[in-house]
């Protein structure tokens, strides 16, 4: 069984991923099969077939096309904040002078 990862958008989508691959590769080879005619021509079920792991393949790259743009999206995301949150601890432990002639601690 998979483990569940620590980013809550992969998983689902990893999921699907496999699955749209399962369902190709049955279909694949189910209509490998099935639809082989015995007079040597093409059947209209074969170009049925076709079409539609046509339309399944195109809707698994736009699936994968849209996890890779949400994933990068995410990494920036992630980058900015960390920068924020390292530019807040910098300015908490920087020196300040006025507070420092304030509390009598400077001359």
């Amino acid at each position: 069984m998979l483990r569940e990862s620590s980013g809550g958008i992969r998983s689902p989508c990893l999921h699907l991923f496999l699955f749209l691959v399962a369902t190709v590769s049955f279909r694949g080879i189910a209509g490998d099969v099935s639809s082989s005619p015995k007079n040597g021509t093409k059947s209209k079920n074969h170009s049925a077939q076709s079409s539609s792991g046509s339309v399944v393949v195109g809707v698994l790259l736009i699936v994968v096309a849209i996890t890779v743009v949400v994933y990068f999206l995410y990494k920036l995301w992630q980058r900015k904040k960390r920068e924020e949150q390292y530019a807040c601890l910098i300015k908490l432990f920087e020196e300040d002078d006025e507070l420092e002639v304030e509390l009598g601690l400077r001359n």
